[in-house]
């Protein structure tokens, strides 16, 4: 049996979009991937974006943010940056990584205006099942998709 692939999914604040990621990756490629999640930064796990996953069945209430700095020694087959801001601040990791861009957009930012709270969860429900379906197409996606070593 092979190994299972490293994934990376990284995002500006390790909150919303690298979280749903990580999420549907356990949840439907956990036989195939390793998936992890950080940020440049770390903003804290956005509620609604729990919620949004919740909704769909998987729970990432128990995710905590983490900063892309104390995952540089994992040796990663893929990162995937989830947000423009973290393909552009990426850093170089040691080993064979391979750096794919699939950019989503940021919930929080269009939820921003919403009037209400369920207003503002439709911008969650979106990114989320878009994120899945990116997921759905692992490890294959990756190939099509590759950017920068």
């Amino acid at each position: 049996m092979s190994e299972k692939l490293k994934i990376l999914f990284l995002c500006t604040g390790n909150s919303c979009r690298s979280q749903m990621a990580e999420g549907w990756a356990r949840h439907l490629k956990g036989d195939v991937i390793e998936a992890y999640s950080a940020g440049v930064e770390t903003h804290g796990l956005n509620p609604l974006a729990v919620k949004a996953m919740a909704e769909a069945g998987v729970d990432i209430s128990k995710h905590c943010c983490k900063n892309v700095s104390t995952l540089m020694n994992v040796p990663f087959d893929y990162v995937v940056t989830v947000c423009s801001s973290a393909n552009e601040a990426c850093p170089r990791f040691p080993g064979k990584a391979k750096v794919v861009h699939v950019g989503f957009d940021d919930p929080p930012r269009l939820a921003q205006g919403a009037k209400s709270p369920e207003e503002a969860l439709s911008h969650y429900r979106r990114v989320r099942d878009e994120i899945r379906t990116f997921v759905e197409r692992l490890p294959e996606a990756l190939v099509a998709g590759r950017k920068k070593e």
